[in-house]
């Protein structure tokens, strides 16, 4: 299919994030001015023979407030990677917009030990990366895109990006950092190379890397000359990022696990602590009872258990009145208090809490 077929918006970007791009998230943050967002990195060999896996990983999918919605796989294999990609065309055709993304820039570990991801971003692996591309492009009905790190030689990266539009790829996302499974991050990524690659190819691009806030979005876009931005992390600790709006965190966090219950089995209990977590932590990690919020958070069995512990310990920690289970998530006034922390329902543009290194992510295990 080609790009210029190609009928979504690339603007604002949720990336593709280890068990934490499940459903209920990606529906929260397309509330927020969100265009498109991604699965997370999904295993070719798990979905043609793990059904229990296929299954957790295609529920909602089907739903329509879940499109437009890019299925990202990994893989050095052709025809694995194909004959995976076609059980989740066949899903993607029942809800009529969905598309399949091969990753050629995770960094982690398992991705050096299989071969794949940006381990395949060596010239010597290049044929084998076009060979994916072109089967995927010649053989699905939607399109395919390419996410992809730096090559360690910089200045190949954009020969790199050609041949992958010579292969069938729709559009490229370029993180502009070299591959490293001991450092996700070093130093900040160097948005000229996106623009380089913009400059190089046709197709349209994306550029994923250093932003914090929205000034940093509109920064980005800017410098690179880029079809859309994609985020990850900062989307974890602030949904509302395209939206310019600093959430209260025990609202967005109410909001998130009512639609964990609208959509029951489409994420696990650790990956949902995880993302109140992160909500949390963006405006409170630095406040006295931060470390108690974490332990009890860690103890709750339930979803009921981590809205009791928002609604009832986080607001009486914060100086606020409790809430009860009547009162609605949305009345601003519940934000007033005498807790410096306290904002109210949505803060637009802005943030008090004070500046601190990001917290190093921690992603969860799905049970076997």
């Amino acid at each position: 299919m080609s790009y210029k077929d190609l009928a979504l918006d690339l603007s604002t970007i949720a990336a593709p994030m280890v068990n934490q791009s499940d459903l209920p998230f990606r529906i929260l943050v397309r509330r927020y001015n969100t265009s498109l967002v991604y699965t997370q990195m999904l295993l070719p060999d798990r979905l043609l023979h793990d059904q229990e896996y296929l299954e957790f990983h295609t529920r909602g999918l089907r739903d329509a407030v879940d499109t437009p919605v890019v299925v990202q796989l990994c893989g050095n294999d052709p025809d694995t990677v194909l004959r995976a990609a076609k059980t989740v065309v066949h899903k993607a055709d029942a809800i009529g917009a969905q598309y399949t993304d091969l990753n050629l820039g995770c960094p982690q570990d398992a991705a050096r030990e299989g071969h794949y991801g940006g381990y395949l971003l060596d010239k010597k692996d290049w044929p084998l990366v076009e060979q994916v591309v072109s089967a995927l492009s010649k053989l699905l009905p939607v399109p395919i895109c390419a996410k992809l790190r730096l090559c360690q030689n910089t200045a190949l990266t954009p020969d790199l990006a050609a041949r992958l539009e010579a292969a069938g790829a729709s559009w490229l996302t370029l993180h502009a950092r070299h591959v490293s499974s001991r450092r996700r991050r070093q130093g900040a990524a160097d948005l000229s190379q996106v623009r380089a690659l913009k400059e190089r190819v046709g197709i349209p691009v994306v550029s994923n890397g250093n932003v914090r806030t929205w000034e940093d979005v509109q920064k980005n876009r800017e410098e690179t000359g880029a079809d859309g931005i994609m985020v990850g992390e900062t989307l974890l600790a602030n949904p509302c990022l395209f939206a310019n709006i600093t959430p209260d965190p025990v609202t967005i966090s109410l909001e998130y696990l009512d639609i964990c219950r609208e959509y029951p089995d489409t994420a696990t209990l650790q990956t949902i602590q995880t993302h109140v977590r992160h909500f949390v932590d963006h405006q409170c990690g630095r406040r006295p009872w931060y470390n108690k919020f974490r332990a009890a958070l860690g103890r709750c069995e339930s979803v009921e258990s981590v809205e009791r512990l928002l609604r009832m310990k986080v607001q009486r920690w914060r100086g606020l009145a409790p809430l009860d289970d009547g009162d609605s998530h949305d009345d601003s006034n519940h934000a007033e208090g005498s807790g410096s922390d306290a904002i109210g329902r949505w803060s637009e543009g802005s943030s008090d809490r004070e500046e601190k290194p990001a917290e190093p992510f921690v992603g969860v295990r799905l049970p076997e």
